[in-house]
């Protein structure tokens, strides 16, 4: 086969139709269906139906929903509440600091 023949020559305007979601839409394609369908522009289009699309994946839906088996995500939000924490911490010791270096200056001045 040379590189010619690489790529398939018959692309045509297919329907792709998410019969769960009540979704169809047309796109040009090279996949093969015995069945057709009349399109809203009258015209009739192959027809391959599938099982997922745009219109029902989770992903696309919002629907997602994140499965952490491994407790990962509750040690990722444990990490970060600690490091907040010791940031806080740290902000309070230098406000401290700053506190008792300027009594300090206050107390060397008088």
């Amino acid at each position: 086969m040379s590189k010619k023949e690489l790529h398939p020559k018959e692309y045509r305007y297919v329907v792709f139709s998410d019969e769960a979601a009540n979704f169809s839409f047309l796109t040009k394609s090279t996949a093969q269906s015995e069945e057709t369908i009349k399109w809203t522009d009258g015209n009739e289009y192959p027809l391959v139906k599938v099982q997922i699309s745009s219109a029902s994946h989770p992903f696309f839906t919002g629907e997602e929903k994140i499965i952490d088996t491994e407790g990962r995500v509750d040690r990722f939000k444990a990490r970060i509440a600690k490091s907040q924490a010791m940031k806080n911490a740290l902000e309070n010791k230098a406000k401290k600091a700053q506190k008792s270096a300027e009594k300090k200056a206050k107390a060397d001045n008088k």
